[in-house]
Order: structure tokens, then sequence, then C-alpha cells
């Protein structure tokens, strides 16, 4: 009985932790042009658990494709590169934010309109899935407005 306990025990230490252990805040979205076929999405990650972990993907409905983005200075351009994923370190935090890393939304199936709220689902590499309400803010925001 007494292995059965322990086993158990050991067996909860080394699993996976849950997307619970990661605190989403300061989400939004830029509201897009009519014209516009992407938009981009930006959050902070808070790692609670004691183990790295990485973003490795989000999902959502708006768009035909969900990418990880970073930027990459070329010259004196900015340019945007997807990447496989971002690092989230144990006990950390990892900033999507305008001229960084962030969630590209490519080939809206709609302009995403100021007030409106998507849906969004992170996807962790340790932690799993995350769904996360994105408010759609207006052109050019920087960055979610407090409270968010």
């Amino acid at each position: 009985m007494k292995l059965t306990a322990l086993t158990a025990a050991l067996l909860l230490a080394v699993s996976p932790a849950f997307a619970g252990d990661m605190e989403i805040s300061g989400a939004f979205l830029r509201a897009s042009p009519k014209v516009a076929n992407a938009g981009a999405g930006f959050l902070t990650i808070k790692n609670a658990t004691g183990q790295d972990d990485r973003l490795i993907g989000a999902q959502a409905d708006i768009s035909k494709t969900v990418e990880l983005h970073t930027h990459i200075k070329d010259g004196e351009v900015l340019r945007m590169r997807p990447v496989e994923f971002i690092a989230v370190p144990a006990g950390g935090v990892a900033e999507l934010k305008p001229g960084a890393d962030h969630v590209m939304f490519i080939n809206l199936v709609k302009p995403l309109a100021e007030g409106q709220k998507v849906p969004v689902t992170l996807v962790f590499e340790k932690a799993g899935k995350k769904q996360v309400d994105m408010p759609v803010m207006a052109i050019g925001t920087m960055a979610a407005p407090a409270g968010h």
C-alpha cells in the first residue's frame, strides 16, 4: 500500500503542467482596415510552473492560418518572420507585443472590428491548451488598457 502511494506521488510530481499554471494578461488584437488580409494579437504570459515551457501555436476561426511571428531587423527595416515557438521560462514571463513576438492571423475571414472579442486558443508544449478572449482595440494600439 505504501508503495502505491509513493508511486502516485512520484507520478504527480513529474506530470506535465496544466494550462491553469499559465497566467495570460493584457491580451488584445488590433482592429484591421477593411482591406487588410492579416491581423496581429498580443499578450503577456506568466509561467507559474516550475518548468520551462513553450508556446507552440494558436488556433482561432477568424483566419485561415494562425502563426507565431517575431520581428527581425534587416538593415534599417523590421521584417516579420514565423517562428516555431516562443519560450516561456519557468517562473518567468513572455511578452508578445508590437514590434516583437506576436500571434499572426493570416487570411482573415472578415475584418477585425474594434470592440469585438475573439476567442483564441493558445497551445503550449507542456501546459496544453488555454483559451483566451482577445478584445479588438483600435488600429495602432500599442498595449491593452489596464484591466484587460
